[in-house]
């Protein structure tokens, strides 16, 4: 029995971590509206979160049921068989958790806990009909197929009812209040505040006590039997109170009722998804003490943890405290929310992710459903429809800390309510349904209404939808498939078998840890690249100048690196010079951007001569070509397995590459310092470089008519030093811009 106590202690230990690798995930669930919004201060957001989970907690007790009998029937298992399926699925959540976390990818807790029960079951009732020599067919009795179809059907209805619902209400809600809703909202705001609070009070309070922990039957009955009369009273007050905030205070109802709703919804969020991260392990805990105390403990089946469970309210709590704790702590817990946020955001702005043909194809289906549905609509009410719904009149005024809010309070309200309802209503029902699906579905139909998706972004925001959903179903198959894996190897390997795995999952996360890292550094060095407000036009110019500094250097590190690559045929080292080719892309159109906003404050102003930047982004976009075609003839060439360049020729093409390098370095200096450079040590190096080029064509030329250089290596030698001269001369635009705007400001 001692191995199995030991089993039971690297449960309570990994319940820990899950809890950890589970928060970091699920912290968008009840974060997003409030930080999208930028309601409040972050720490006052944290706070009203982690109060929300505290009290949760309390209410999860009926939904720890779930990992005991939800999926497999424990009557036909003994308690090493429930410790192995447990620490199968253990196992395989931290470790598919921690992957989603790293990447920023919002999944569901409760569909990868459903399906590692699953899988794990699975394979331990495999190994168990195999052994008794029965027909597979007789899997059924061991796996509870009717509850896991139950709860696999919920959480796809849930994701069809969150989004409709959640775009249906903030329809309703913006052609009440448009966007410009300060007005309106003076008018009747407290009365769909009331409504919305009292929803509140019926879907947390009313129906989330039949699981609380601290509740009796008697008291459970008594709210049961006076449902209207709380949500009468509910209504009431809460109209009054805001009505009141409103007439007497000035102060924006909207504010408390994001707030509120941020409370309930991770009260929702720790009533329905703490089962995901401490329920096995408490489950595995009360097998191990039911074979303690039998005659026969190893061979004793499981049937007693088909009764109820009451788990106690301390031990309840302790989780809240770990979940919240690492609500603040988590940096994975931010990336995984700026990812959600980001795609549902009003305003346009940098786009994390690509087009792709089947968003491509959505989005054209979507426009033509659309047009079609606008030919029997009357011309007048498409017109108040479209004048109530018009975007413009979006507040983009900072909100806290001079940022400007990813959306409205209207929207994050919404949000709230309709998702906390949905979850809460679950719960109630004690079914796990997941409460990333509902509340990513519900922030994205709420986005489709508000027209968030417009014709500039729609296409990267349904890839970005896609890509998200899509990873919900590879959490399905991955959490089946590796839990399925690790049953089997525990089972017939032991405590070798745990011991490995368990070495493996840290390597995997120590290994996950840096690639996150990394991706932050490279998520916050484009953050500083994104001017979001501009308010002083010079400020902006010689921002973008300090940012065209960096990027010119970044060209110039890849570049040394792509021609080091190309000459000594390091597949590697090209592939390394290719990952960077995006980045400077990215680069390349945000500065662009900031630009395009800079044009705007001089159009205003009536400042002339702008022909200047025009100029610049011209040259932006051609160092950003230029550099891409060389890199990629480059990479190709080596990758393809094509004959290397000849020693002349590449002797020649390092020339080249010392002349170009020489000129990015004091272009990016000079950008960067804002100092003025000796015009002729500029027009030297540029001269020297097309005294090269002749000298080189006419050498190639010879090569190609004594046959010396075979076709490909032409075509790789012209490509590169052609390409080099693009990025010279947009090289040399770029600095004649900066030295004639340093001219113009007085400067020199």
């Amino acid at each position: 029995m001692e191995i199995y106590l030991l089993a039971v202690i690297i449960l309570a230990g990994l319940a820990i971590s899950d809890l950890i690798v589970g928060v970091s995930n699920d912290a968008v669930n009840f974060l997003n509206s409030s930080i999208g919004s930028r309601v409040a201060p972050r720490h006052v957001i944290m706070i009203i979160a982690g109060l929300g989970i505290l009290a949760g907690v309390t209410f999860s007790s009926g939904m720890m049921e779930v990992a005991r009998k939800g999926i497999f029937h424990p009557e036909f298992f003994t308690m090493p068989e429930i410790i192995f399926i447990f620490l199968a699925v253990m196992l395989t959540d931290i470790l598919l958790l921690d992957l989603f976390n790293t990447f920023g990818l919002p999944t569901s807790t409760t569909v990868s806990i459903v399906f590692e029960l699953l899988g794990a079951a699975v394979a331990v009732s495999l190994i168990k009909i195999s052994a008794i020599g029965s027909n597979f067919a007789s899997l059924v009795n061991y796996i509870n197929t009717a509850k896991a179809l139950a709860i696999v059907s919920g959480i796809l209805l849930s994701i069809v009812i969150a989004f409709f619902f959640g775009a249906l209400v903030q329809l309703i809600s913006r052609l009440i209040f448009t966007f410009d809703y300060q007005k309106r909202l003076r008018r009747y705001g407290a009365i769909w505040g009331g409504i919305a609070l009292a929803m509140i009070t019926y879907f947390i309070l009313i129906k989330g006590s039949k699981g609380a922990s601290f509740m009796t039957p008697e008291m459970v009955n008594w709210i049961m039997t006076h449902t209207w009369i709380i949500l009468l009273v509910s209504f009431l007050v809460s109209s009054v109170i805001l009505q009141i905030l409103m007439s007497l205070f000035d102060i924006n109802i909207l504010k408390p009722i994001v707030l509120i709703g941020t409370f309930a919804l991770a009260m929702a969020f720790a009533a329905n998804d703490l089962v995901n991260f401490i329920g096995v392990p408490l489950a595995g805990f009360s097998a191990y003490s039911i074979a303690s105390a039998a005659s026969n403990p190893l061979s004793v089946y499981m049937k007693a943890l088909q009764g109820p469970i009451h788990t106690n309210t301390l031990l309840l709590l302790l989780a809240g405290v770990i979940m919240t704790v690492t609500l603040w702590l988590s940096r994975k817990a931010r990336t995984v929310t700026k990812t959600e946020v980001d795609l549902g955001r009003q305003d346009d702005g940098i786009e994390r992710f690509d087009s792709s043909p089947l968003s491509r194809v959505t989005v054209r289906m979507v426009s033509s459903l659309f047009e079609k549905i606008n030919t029997v609509i009357p011309d007048t009410v498409q017109h108040r429809i479209s004048r109530r719904l018009n975007p413009e009149h979006y507040d983009t005024n900072p909100i806290g800390e001079g940022k400007i809010p990813s959306f409205d309070l209207v929207r994050a309200s919404v949000n709230l309510m309709v998702a906390s309802a949905v979850i809460s209503f679950a719960t109630s029902l004690k079914l796990p349904l997941s409460t990333t699906y509902v509340t990513f579905m519900v922030a994205m139909g709420s986005s489709l209404s508000d027209q968030a998706w417009g014709r500039e972004s729609a296409v990267y925001r349904v890839t970005g939808v896609l890509t998200v959903i899509g990873g919900w179903f590879f959490t399905a198959f991955m959490a089946f498939t590796i839990s399925l894996i690790f049953a089997f190897a525990i089972y017939y390997f032991r405590l070798p078998a745990i011991l490995l795995i368990l070495g493996l999952i840290i390597v995997i996360i120590w290994r996950n840890h840096h690639i996150h890292k990394s991706r932050e550094k490279e998520d916050d060095a484009i953050e500083v690249f994104n001017l979001k407000k501009i308010k002083d036009p010079i400020f902006a110019i010689n921002t973008s100048f300090e940012h065209s500094s960096h990027f010119l250097q970044l060209v110039k590190e890849t570049l040394d690196l792509c021609f080091k690559g190309l000459f000594n045929e390091d597949r590697q080292m090209l592939k390394l010079a290719r990952g960077e080719t995006k980045k400077i892309q990215r680069w390349a159109n945000i500065i662009i951007a900031n630009i395009f906003k800079t044009l705007r404050l001089l159009e205003q102003e009536d400042i002339k001569h702008t022909r200047k930047y025009a100029q610049t982004i011209s040259s932006l976009q051609e160092i950003a070509e230029s550099h891409r075609d060389i890199i990629m003839k480059a990479y190709l060439h080596v990758e393809n397995h094509h004959k290397g360049l000849l020693k002349v020729q590449r002797e020649e093409l390092q020339q080249i590459k010392v002349c170009i390098i020489e000129l990015l370095d004091k272009t990016s200096k000079a950008l960067l310092k804002r100092e003025m450079i000796d015009p002729s040590s500029i027009l030297e190096i540029n001269q020297k470089l097309k005294r090269l080029e002749k000298q080189f064509d006419r050498n190639q030329i010879k090569r190609i008519q004594d046959d010396t250089s075979k076709t490909r290596l032409s075509i790789l030698f012209y490509g590169v030093m052609w390409d080099s001269r693009k990025i010279v001369e947009s090289t040399l635009n770029l600095l004649k811009v900066f030295q004639d705007s340093f001219k113009l400001n007085g400067d020199d």
